[in-house]
This record gives C-alpha cells, structure tokens and sequence, in this order.
C-alpha cells in the first residue's frame, strides 16, 4: 500500500502517510506545509479516509466546493458577534473535522480553537481514531495559536491533528517543534500534464503555466475570466508603457467600472505575474506563466526600463494594501498609468 488514489505528486509525503496508516504508527500532530494549491488538504482528507472510512462523507468537506466556498463567504456578511457564537466547522463524517480561516480577514479564530479543545477530549463513533484538520493554521492569530497548544502538549490518545500551512516559519516554533513536518512542493511540469490529462481539463496548456505547479489552482481556475482580468492589466501595463493610447485603456476600463461586484484584488496577482514575465523577457528568457501573448509581454519588454518595472511593482503593491479600503478602483488604475507615464519621461518618450 503506497500512494493514494487519484492524488497527484508529491510521492515521498503521500507514501509515508500511507505507511502510517498501514502501520497505524501515526504522530498526534502532523503539519503539512508548501504553496496553495499542491494538495496539502487533498493529501489529509485521502489519509482520513483510509483510516476512517466512508471516504465519500469526508470528500464533502472539500473547501473548495461551490457549496463550502458559499457558505465561507456568506459568513464575511455576519456581525463579527454572531461569527464568534458560531465557529465555522465543517464534519460530514462524525470523526473528521475541518477548521478553516473565515471572517473578512479569513483567520483562525480563539472561538474557532476553543470549540476544538472541547471536541478533542469525544471518543471516535467508530474505530480508533478521529482527526481534525486546520486549513491553513499560519493564518490563527496569536489567541488561537496559544489556545491550539493547549491541546497539543497532551492530545487525547484517539486525536490525530493536522495542519496545513504554506508558511512553516508563520506558526508558532512552539507548534512546529510539537509537530510531524512535512513539505510539499510544486509538481513538475509532467506531473501537471498528467494531473490535467487525468481530470479532463480544459485549456490545459494555459491552466498548466499559470498555476505554478499546483494542481488546485489549475483545477479551479476560471480561464475566460483569468483572460479577462489579465487583458485590462495588459492594456493598463501597456498604456503605462506608451504603446498604445489613453483612449485604449478608457474603452476597456469603462467595462470594468461597470461591475460593481468585481475586486481589485482579483486583478493583482495576473499584474504580478505580468510584471515577473515582463522582466524575465527583458533579460532573454521565456515568459513563465503568460507563453500565451508572448508577443505583447516581449513588446512591453523592449519598452520598459528596469526602473519602470520597479515602479509598477511598487504601485500593484501599493494597491494590494488599500484595497480593503474601498478604493475607486478605476481611479486607482488610471493613477497608475500616469504613474508609468511619467517614469518614462526622463527617458525622452
């Protein structure tokens, strides 16, 4: 018994988990830790459900299922009091739990912990075991953390806690010393072929470059309005650059200022990544994650100077802490244009 079915990469973590679960010689508290989206929650619920059982109730607890995703985000609406006399929890199964970061700041909570410490102490309804699961325990804030402790110098002999994190040095060195490290990395290129041959995705080439090697981001992207997105930070880039004119940029961003609904933030990471691109193609290599418009990120390339480069990553990081502020988002993109105009000044364009 080895790797786990229909789990991709990352083989050395999957075969030691597999390993515990044969040999039921399994650590109280397991941290599994690497970037978004390379399986690290997938990987825990495969080990609880050879372990448990009825593998079918615990895949219900997928976070990111659109009915589990809803019901995060409904949560962002309630009163701050309502959320604390509720902790979020997820248990389809009666002896897997799942805590996850909720709240506009998507933490996890001192409430959140606490109803932790009092479930730990319940025997498993069936079997041996329970195991909870803390998505994301880099994101417990100080009380949480602290709380979570409690818990870990003397766990219950039937409590098997895991937590994921993409962070390690977040955590507490408290927690990590009381923990199993595992991390796990981004799959290889062929390993992300393979992943989406296997689910049937489509555009499979673009959702392979973008996502980075993490199969979870390939699966739950949403190309046409990742294209989207990327288009009007093209444009915007590329106004900023001088190639094409202002009124370029109006047209498209007209479209944008009309959904009230849509978040600036949505449109910083495919801004990263442009810029990365930008400057790996200003120093003879390849575009990484946009092999798609090549020829648009080589055109900005030739046109902006290191400096300019340096001057849109500061303003995209700018924006990244003010969005939480309501900022009027098209004006802060048009502030940026000008922002890149103006760099490019002293240069005689």
């Amino acid at each position: 018994m080895s790797n786990f079915p229909n789990f991709h990469g990352n083989a050395a973590v999957s075969s030691t988990l597999a390993q515990m679960a044969q040999q039921e010689r399994i650590p109280q508290t397991i941290i599994l830790s690497g970037p978004e989206g390379v399986g690290k929650s997938t990987l825990v619920r495969r080990f609880a459900g050879r372990l448990l059982g009825d593998e079918t109730k615990i895949e219900q607890d997928d976070l990111s299922l659109p009915k589990n995703q809803e019901s995060i985000d409904e949560r962002d609406k309630w009163p701050a009091d309502k959320r604390s006399d509720d902790p979020l929890l997820f248990s389809t199964h009666p002896d897997f739990l799942t805590f996850t970061p909720e709240g506009p700041l998507r933490q996890i909570t001192i409430q959140q912990m606490r109803l932790l410490r009092e479930r730990a102490p319940f025997k498993p309804m069936r079997g041996q075991y329970r195991i909870f699961l803390i998505h994301r325990l880099d994101r417990a804030n100080e009380q949480a953390a602290n709380s979570l402790l409690k818990v870990l110098e003397e766990p219950p002999e039937h409590l098997v806690i895991f937590g994921t994190a993409e962070n390690l040095y977040d955590l507490l060195p408290t927690i990590r010393s009381r923990a199993v490290l595992l991390p796990l990395s981004r799959l290889t290129d062929e390993e992300m072929q393979a992943f989406a041959e296997n689910r049937k995705l489509s555009d499979r080439e673009v959702r392979v470059a973008l996502s980075e090697g993490s199969p979870g981001l390939a699966a739950r992207l949403d190309v046409d309005a990742f294209r989207s997105r990327r288009g009007l930070m093209l444009t915007a880039f590329e106004c900023g650059a001088g190639i094409v004119p202002f009124s370029v940029w109006l047209q498209q961003s007209e479209g944008f200022s009309a959904k009230k609904s849509e978040k600036l933030e949505l449109y910083l990471k495919p801004a990263y990544d442009l810029l990365e691109d930008i400057l790996m193609t200003r120093h003879g290599r390849s575009a990484r994650r946009n092999r798609d418009i090549e020829q648009r990120v080589a055109a900005l390339a030739k046109r902006a100077t290191f400096e300019w480069i340096a001057q849109a990553v500061r303003i995209v990081d700018e924006l990244v802490l003010m969005v939480r502020r309501n900022i009027q988002k098209t004006a802060a993109l048009d502030a940026m244009i000008i922002k890149l105009r103006n760099q490019l000044q002293p240069a005689g364009t």
